[in-house]
């Protein structure tokens, strides 16, 4: 059969580690027997990060505002440990961070449903997406030291000098203090990311912060969320069928333990951050969940919500046998082309990209899996896979579809 043909570009953010193996064997196994791929390419892997200063990871979040449409391995954060490893200029930003400041993204994650792989949480039928804001709060903090008593203080100073002065603290004795912010650009953009995705998935959102301790940080990201809300989306939402309301996180927490799934959970930046990863978790695996940057201006870029699986790497390289979940990495494939092909109009690409998904599934539920996945599967008699013939297995899935 021929090719399938693409009429625009998507960007190729390869990756570090074990996942830009997996990176290579999706590519040759999954991807380009079936589609005539055009891409445009950047090498964040770590090396290549430290040889252009990162000035490739700033290159492709540009190309990816000119294409619309981008696909990332994971990549490496590094640490003092990965300084001394990979002999680097200096400790480079995240990739990730560098990305989504540029594009003004909000980050989507959500758990890939799979029979056989059941919730920790017995009532969540359908899944919930974690809408996280990905600018500001610790993230971008500042942070000090005191070594003795003295008085702390929170200072803003206006263009024209004036300065504002709260008092944080009278210490009388060693202590920390830590300063942290956001814009208002920053929080409406979330916001505005959050609503149009609602009514793209047509899903309600929930949104929550603790504006009840926190009266003027929190309760700035609650308001301006109302704001919008009220003189943008409102009849949208009704016309759709779809509810957003705000609600502390505490209740959110309580709430979500009771619901069935099948909604969105817009968080501040930390706060998704760490309950991404719980519901991932409580889902199954976190190399079970998709993960998509989207701008306000209709910039997407998909990637994978797990790290570069670092041990298997280790092991690969000294000729070990792995079995290491590619799902996320698929899924970000499938959710890139299917974007694209959306975006161009190109039928046939959605197709594949809904076909690779229902492949993936299919094979995981015919107890075909990774050793991760076997762990803690209710199917009985699997087979369990290494790394690469996972990805072989998915193929002959696809061809009998």
């Amino acid at each position: 059969m021929a090719k399938i043909q693409m009429t625009t570009p998507l960007v190729e953010m390869d990756g570090d580690e074990m996942t830009r193996i997996l990176w290579k064997m999706i590519k040759d196994e999954l991807i380009l027997p079936y589609i005539d791929l055009k891409s445009e390419y950047y090498d964040l892997g770590l090396e290549h990060r430290n040889e252009t200063n990162d000035q490739v990871t700033v290159d492709s979040a540009e190309a990816t505002k000119r294409y619309g449409v981008a696909v990332k391995c994971a990549t490496i954060t590094p640490n003092a440990a990965r300084m001394t490893e990979y002999n680097l200029k200096e400790m480079w930003k995240s990739p990730n961070g560098t990305i989504r400041a540029m594009l003004d993204g909000t980050v989507f994650r959500a758990p890939i449903i799979v029979k056989g792989i059941e919730p920790c949480v017995r009532n969540w039928e359908r899944p919930i997406t974690l809408a996280r804001h990905a600018y500001g709060d610790v993230y971008k903090n500042t942070e000090m030291k005191v070594s003795g008593a003295g008085k702390a203080e929170l200072v803003f100073t206006s263009e024209d000098g004036t300065e504002t002065r709260e008092l944080i603290h009278n210490f009388t004795d060693a202590g920390i203090i830590q300063g942290i912010h956001n814009t208002d650009k920053s929080i409406s953009s979330f916001a505005h990311a959050c609503f149009q995705y609602a009514l793209d998935t047509k899903q309600d959102l929930w949104f929550a912060t603790k504006d009840t301790i926190s009266k003027k940080y929190d309760h700035n990201f609650k308001d301006i969320f109302q704001e919008i809300y009220d003189t943008k989306y409102d009849a949208q939402f009704k016309a759709a069928g779809i509810e957003y309301f705000y609600t502390l996180i505490d209740d959110a927490v309580a709430r979500v333990m009771k619901a069935k799934g099948g909604f969105i959970w817009a968080c501040k930046n930390y706060d998704g951050d760490v309950m991404s990863d719980m519901v991932s978790s409580a889902f199954g695996s976190l190399a079970m969940m998709t993960s998509v940057l989207v701008s306000p201006s209709g910039v997407y870029e998909y990637e994978a919500a797990h790290g570069t699986v670092q041990r298997h790497y280790y092991k690969h390289l000294k000729g070990e046998e792995t079995s290491t979940n590619s799902v996320a990495t698929i899924f970000a494939w499938t959710g890139a082309l299917r974007k694209r092909g959306e975006l161009d109009g190109n039928a046939e690409l959605v197709h594949f990209a809904d076909k690779l998904d229902k492949a993936t599934v299919k094979t995981i539920e015919d107890g075909k899996m990774t050793k991760d996945l076997a762990l803690i599967t209710s199917l009985k008699d699997v087979t369990v896979l290494n790394s690469e013939n996972f990805i072989k297995a998915i193929r002959e899935t696809y061809e009998t579809l």
